[in-house]
């Protein structure tokens, strides 16, 4: 009996590279955006509430950015086992300071 094989990709990982890092760098820049925002909302002297829910959002957003990060480094550790620019116990420890 014939197996059926999946296509092969046709994406270029580094094509992927590219728009993943494109990605984070959007996530970074909406994150500047909002804490710009917030910068003005405490020098306008804005209630407290707002800046801490703004300032909520640049935590989150930068957090989402970090994961990314160390997500788009473990996806590259296992597409090419033999690129040792980090060790898994690197990367943990990496991931570990976003906690």
């Amino acid at each position: 009996m014939d197996s059926i094989k999946a296509p092969a990709s046709t994406v270029d990982p580094g094509d992927a590279l590219v728009a993943q890092q494109r990605k984070i760098v959007n996530r970074l820049r909406r994150a500047e955006g909002q804490l710009s925002a917030v910068i003005r909302a405490v020098e306008s002297g804005a209630e407290c509430r707002d800046i801490v829910t703004q300032l909520s959002a640049v935590s989150k957003a930068l957090d989402r950015a970090g994961y990314a990060i160390v997500a788009s480094a473990m996806r590259t550790c296992l597409a090419d086992p033999e690129d040792q620019s980090m060790t898994p116990d690197e990367l943990e420890k990496l991931f570990l300071t976003l906690a």
